[in-house]
């Protein structure tokens, strides 16, 4: 069994603050990746940097204090990559550790931003994406997607979808992509095991929204169909605090 979880920090100096290394070590996943570090490896803790038994990996933006990925492993990955494509890549979008045939991927994918001011940005990234994991399944790869999609898929996700329609993670053009790529090979863990509405992994600072459960559920661990079977649990962490988000975790019936 190998326990893989996702979880957008939404700044990893901060979380250090809020008990993440106790609960990392409480937790114990095999693998977690990370997103919207907000920081490089040099301005971290050396606790931050390397964890009791994990090893540490990073992809850091070039902008200071913005966006990044991260993956803690307990297993020494084969290989470690980033998507290859430099307009990306320069955010520290996307990280990829390989074991054996196994790819599991740390994702932050883009904000659209008010009035879909990043919308086309957006879309690109989703579509290199779409197409990084094509590649790595047609070289016999099975895919781990996990990371904060920044995407809304259907009304069950949020909980005002008829008021959101305009908003940045539930737009036409965002949810129409999330069709396309579950109608194609990949499959959505979580509600593979649940059909429950009102389960979230994101809420606004304000309003609290937390507190009333009025939230969005954008963080996912995605894996090609042919891999569905192996995974033998999804679920959301909701009562892990720390961030805005909340992690998400998912139970492999095999060892990476």
């Amino acid at each position: 069994m190998s326990k893989i979880i996702s979880w957008n920090v939404n700044g990893i100096r901060a979380v250090e603050k809020k008990n993440f290394l106790p609960w990392l070590y409480s937790a114990n996943p095999d693998v977690l990746c990370i997103q919207e570090t907000k920081a490089k490896p040099d301005q971290l803790s050396e606790e931050l940097r390397a964890p009791q038994s994990y090893k540490a990996y990073w992809a850091s933006a070039v902008r200071a204090g913005y966006s990044g990925t991260a993956i803690y492993t307990k297993k020494e990955p084969d290989e470690v990559r980033f998507m290859g494509v430099p307009e990306f890549d320069d955010e520290g979008r996307t990280l990829a550790a390989f074991f054996g045939k196994t790819a599991v991927i740390s994702a932050y994918f883009p904000n659209s931003q008010d009035a879909g001011a990043r919308l086309p940005y957006k879309l690109d990234y989703c579509a290199a994406m779409f197409e990084m994991c094509n590649k790595l399944v047609s070289d016999g790869y099975n895919i781990v997607l996990c990371g904060d999609y920044n995407i809304a898929h259907k009304p069950i996700d949020l909980a005002n979808p008829k008021s959101n329609e305009k908003n940045p993670g539930y737009l036409p053009e965002e949810r129409a992509w999330m069709d396309m790529f579950t109608a194609n090979g990949y499959a959505d863990t979580f509600r593979h095991f649940c059909s429950e509405a009102g389960r979230y992994t994101w809420w606004s600072y304000r309003f609290k929204a937390r507190e009333k459960n009025i939230g969005w559920r954008i963080d996912y661990q995605c894996v090609n169909e042919a891999f569905l079977p192996k995974v033998k649990s999804a679920e959301i962490l909701d009562t892990v605090l720390g961030s805005d988000h909340c992690p998400v975790v998912m139970q492999l019936a095999q060892s990476l």
